[in-house]
């Protein structure tokens, strides 16, 4: 160690701070056997203190027999008892051990790297960094470009009638839902959000103090025979794959959820977070392409694309649009003015359309293999839902155990999966459900992951 610095406490004197901070340093193992401790001179000239003072705090260490003198070579550190740094050696094994990374995590966090456009991606970001327009600071509400390009994808996929101007451009999901909690509350004081839903999205609602009233889910989709009994006239769905329970809201229920709109003059917020991936039929049309008055939608580029690129876009009806705009003119937009001209040059070559069209392949083949084994391994013991989309899907099983009982089990043979109570307001499952990730994995990786959840349940 050449040299270090840190703050001192001004009750205590300062060559003992010295001390005491080396001595943790060399047990805890940040300084190793025979490594050579900072000079006397240099280390007082960095710390800010006299060169006695560190003199005091070296013979301290030297009478314990942390360090030793050598001549005109220095200061250099002992090789220690293993009694003498036991218990820290052993508080760091604990922590080395509870990271340990799991052979298998079905995580639903993340996407398939190996079928990832990096060449395409990396040469589109080349070129875009040798344009005048990558110099600049962004628009406040997004780069025109990308938000053109989305209107077109919109209108194409999802059947929503929109302009560029109508387009916001965010960093995430719950940013924007933030942004837009902040135009909405002095109008809503409450809102309906879905139960089980997404926790993500009660936060965020939660920082502005919203009331919740709660819409029940189940494995068939939303009871929306309650919303006439509710007050609030502001509603959160996810209705093109639920959050959590990966079901579709029928064209029916997107028809009696807007006239319900229509009437309490509210209106919709539309999570539409992961609607590119369907495999058993095609896509219901948006809530938004039905009444796009009435309803604020949300999409991201995360799940289809890439979490780390942090490209999240809003649409917005035009009373909640003038509203925004009046508020944050003057915020800066908090998504890389290099990612979205990279995305918006790569939505226009065509690369966006040809990597959701083999994505849904990769993925669709993944899921099959994930029922296929799970069926395999498990037969009547587990129940599947949300097979028919999306990038995770829910395992419920029926065996007399606890949820925590089945993460750690999975745990302590290499697995990781995922927890789902955390998505629950008021209602409850009558067995504990499992949520089961698989974009990332390959089928192998998969097929051991089941297997190994198989011994570890059994």
């Amino acid at each position: 160690m050449k040299n270090t610095i840190f703050a001192f406490k001004d009750d205590f004197p300062k060559y003992k701070q010295i001390y005491e901070q080396f001595k943790l340093f060399i047990e805890q193992g940040d300084m190793l056997a025979n490594e050579q401790m900072p000079s006397i001179r240099g280390l007082a000239d960095s710390l800010h203190v006299s060169r006695n003072t560190t003199l005091m705090a070296y013979e301290q260490l030297v009478a314990e027999g942390y360090i030793r003198g050598e001549g005109r070579k220095g200061y250099f550190v002992n090789e220690l008892e293993p009694l003498l740094f036991q218990e820290a050696f052993i508080s760091n094994k604990k922590q080395t051990e509870s990271k340990k990374s799991p052979i298998v995590n079905f995580r639903a966090d993340a996407v398939d790297q190996t079928h990832f456009p990096l060449k395409i991606w990396r040469r589109i970001a080349n070129q875009v960094l040798t344009l005048e327009d990558s110099f600049r600071y962004g628009e406040p509400f997004g780069e025109e470009a990308l938000r053109e390009q989305i209107s077109a994808y919109l209108f194409q996929s999802r059947g929503v009638k929109t302009n560029a101007n109508a387009i916001i451009i965010g960093s995430s999901t719950q940013q924007m839902l933030v942004y837009l909690g902040h135009i909405l509350k002095d109008e809503f004081q409450s809102i309906i959000v879905e139960d089980p839903g997404y926790d993500g999205a009660r936060e965020a609602f939660q920082f502005h103090r919203f009331m919740f009233e709660t819409l029940p889910v189940n494995e068939t989709g939303a009871d929306l025979s309650q919303l006439e009994q509710m007050k609030s006239r502001l509603i959160y769905v996810t209705p093109s794959h639920q959050s959590p329970m990966g079901v579709s809201m029928s064209i029916q229920q997107r028809q009696m959820l807007i006239h319900w709109v229509d009437k309490m003059r509210g209106y919709i917020i539309e999570d539409d977070y992961d609607s590119e991936f369907r495999y058993t039929q095609k896509p219901f049309p948006a809530l938004a392409s039905i009444d796009s008055a009435r309803v604020i939608y949300l999409g991201n580029f995360s799940k289809s694309f890439l979490p780390g690129i942090r490209l999240t876009y809003m649409v917005l009806p035009e009373p909640v649009l003038t509203r925004y705009k009046k508020h944050f003119t003057y915020f800066e937009c908090p998504t890389s003015l290099l990612s979205q001209l990279t995305m918006a040059k790569f939505m226009e070559l065509g690369e966006w359309n040809r990597h959701v069209k083999r994505m849904r392949l990769v993925y669709k083949r993944k899921m099959l293999h994930l029922v296929s084994e799970l069926k395999k391994q498990f037969g009547q013991n587990i129940s599947i839902i949300g097979e028919q989309s999306g990038l995770y899907l829910l395992i419920k099983l029926h065996l007399n155990r606890s949820e925590e009982w089945f993460i750690r089990r999975a745990s302590s043979f290499g697995v990781k999966v995922c927890p789902t109570s955390l998505y629950f307001i008021n209602k409850k499952t009558d067995h504990p459900i499992i949520k089961l990730g698989f974009s990332h994995l390959t089928c192998d990786e998969i097929e051991l992951g089941v297997k190994l959840l198989k011994k570890a349940w059994a």
